[in-house]
């Protein structure tokens, strides 16, 4: 009888205390913000039904499968997650010892773009393709790199404990780091991750607690820099449509104005709750071009209607909120700067997305995180959600 409970005791003891161990106050499955992730994962699981409803029936793109973008959609979330992983498992204070590497590639990687490696797509030479429908997106990886770069360069002083703010020079250094690949994916051009870069270094230099001379001087710049690119002609003649397009949305309906207005016809035709999940008209008929990755929130608008549409932005916010929740907490300059930049970088890109969509804002190209098709845009923001659990989960408990 002893016997019998011995046996029953030391074969539940081990997996019990596994279990409570897994679960611990201080383990990592506790100490990960999980309202973050679970919104993350929600956002990837209604991008597949979407990305699935935008494709099954556009045989000129699925190659005849009507699951194509559905099972590839699936595999760059995994893929996603496991970047996720190693990323947390790496944390972002190792990956700060390497950014000198990490930052090269990216920006090997963008110059390989230039080269007769580059492909162009809709009009920027923004991928390398390497055939088997397998593609990259470098750019989408700079702006992992430049937060990285920028919040080591203006928190090691300050985390050192040498100075209560990055200095004058410490900025410009910072500036000038993140200036070299913007200058290359201008080249490309690719406006639209120009416009997520600076933005991300606003973020990050607000973040830092570098002078208000440095915003309003990035801010001058920025409207100084538009004009001269502009009087330059610098930009391509589609990117110059799209901007007339958006200044006057009756200009040729038929054509620059299509895509918009194809996109508002869809999301107003929605409603409330939506003509049902597969029942769309306008994505049925495919009138929406792109819609599986630039314009995936229309097929939200108009199957899923205003409910749909609203639980997007609103678990956008979730990982937005408890991303500025870590940014707050960190109890390093360095991790403070990090989340503060992927803030800026998930904010503007969500909201130029969806605004493009709604007629808002300009067509530039930008992919909905989380939501839209995509390799590179995927394992970014997932390698970005790895950073900020990594912030989370090392930070010391509180007693």
């Amino acid at each position: 009888m002893t016997g019998a409970n011995s046996f029953s005791v030391s074969g539940y003891g081990p997996q019990r205390a596994g279990w409570t161990r897994l679960f611990a106050r201080d383990s990592l499955t506790r100490r990960l913000d999980w309202p973050m992730l679970l919104s993350a994962l929600a956002l990837s699981g209604l991008g597949s039904l979407l990305v699935y409803s935008a494709t099954r029936n556009r045989t000129e793109i699925n190659q005849g499968d009507q699951y194509y973008f559905l099972i590839r959609h699936i595999m760059n979330t995994g893929i996603g997650l496991a970047l996720m992983i190693g990323t947390v498992w790496l944390g972002h204070r190792t990956l700060r010892n390497v950014v000198p590497i990490l930052y090269g590639i990216s920006l090997f990687g963008v110059l390989l773009v230039l080269t007769p490696l580059g492909a162009t797509i809709n009009g920027s030479r923004n991928w390398i393709v390497f055939g088997g429908g397998f593609s990259l997106q470098p750019a989408e990886f700079v702006k992992v790199s430049i937060i990285l770069g920028m919040a080591m360069l203006l928190s090691a002083r300050v985390d050192a404990g040498d100075r209560p703010y990055p200095d004058h020079r410490t900025v410009l250094q910072a500036l000038g780091l993140a200036a070299v690949p913007i200058m290359i994916v201008l080249l490309m051009p690719d406006l639209g991750t120009v416009l997520v870069l600076v933005t991300i270094i606003l973020g990050v230099l607000l973040a830092s607690g570098a002078s208000n001379r440095w915003i309003f001087g990035m801010i001058t710049a920025g409207v100084v820099g538009c004009i001269a690119i502009w009087q330059l002609h610098i930009l391509d003649e589609y990117q110059i449509a799209r901007f007339a397009a958006f200044a006057n949305p009756s200009l040729d309906p038929a054509g620059v104005g299509y895509n918009t207005n194809q996109a508002r016809i869809a999301i107003g035709s929605g409603g409330l709750t939506g003509a049902g999940l597969f029942h769309g008209s306008q994505t049925t008929g495919q009138f929406v071009p792109e819609q599986q990755t630039d314009f995936v929130f229309t097929v939200a608008g108009e199957e899923l209607g205003f409910v749909g549409a609203g639980l997007i932005i609103f678990l956008l916010g979730v990982v937005l909120w408890r991303a500025c929740r870590i940014a707050r907490d960190s109890t390093e300059l360095y991790g403070t700067i990090v989340a503060a930049g992927i803030v800026a970088w998930f904010a503007f890109q969500a909201f130029e997305n969806i605004g493009m969509t709604l007629g808002i804002m300009p067509v530039t190209g930008l992919p909905l995180p989380f939501v839209s098709y995509g390799g590179s845009s995927m394992f970014a923001v997932w390698v970005a959600v790895g950073l900020l659990q990594s912030i989370k989960v090392q930070r010391p408990m509180s007693a």
